[in-house]
């Protein structure tokens, strides 16, 4: 509506949270982020356990059942299910490394890459062994 749209001019944010600082413009988004704090997940696969807070995230989910990978790369023949994927896959295509070390000259195409980097760096070593003191940096 035109009174919603309104909204984003003035920055009002009539529909707070009880709970905690967030506010926002519209009511459902109210709705829907109550549910952060309720744990609630209403939309629950009909085929395995899995449940998501938002209709949008089931509908995802139901891609890995059914095999479908409507995004695909318009370079090589690689697919996925979401979106955001396709855009990190594109990196190999481009060389691009947007996930530069701040200590080193290393770069990297995905954030987990660059996370895994630093441990490095800080001396890190989050496994460890549940009956010696053993701790690495990598699980595998």
């Amino acid at each position: 509506s035109l009174k919603t749209h309104l909204l984003t001019h003035t920055g009002e944010k009539p529909f707070k949270c009880a709970i905690c600082e967030y506010a926002c413009v519209r009511s459902g988004d109210l709705k829907r982020h109550m549910l952060t704090h309720t744990g609630e997940k209403p939309f629950k696969c009909t085929i395995c356990e899995n449940a998501y807070r938002r209709s949008v995230y089931l509908k995802t989910h139901m891609l890995i059942h059914t095999g479908e990978k409507p995004f695909k790369c318009p370079i090589c023949e690689y697919a996925y299910i979401k979106s955001v994927d396709v855009k990190t896959h594109m990196l190999i295509h481009t060389g691009e490394k947007p996930f530069k070390c701040p200590t080193c000259e290393n770069a990297y195409t995905r954030s987990g890459d660059l996370k895994r980097h630093m441990l490095i760096h800080t001396g890190e070593k989050p496994f460890k062994c549940t009956i010696c003191e053993y701790a690495c940096t990598q699980s595998g």
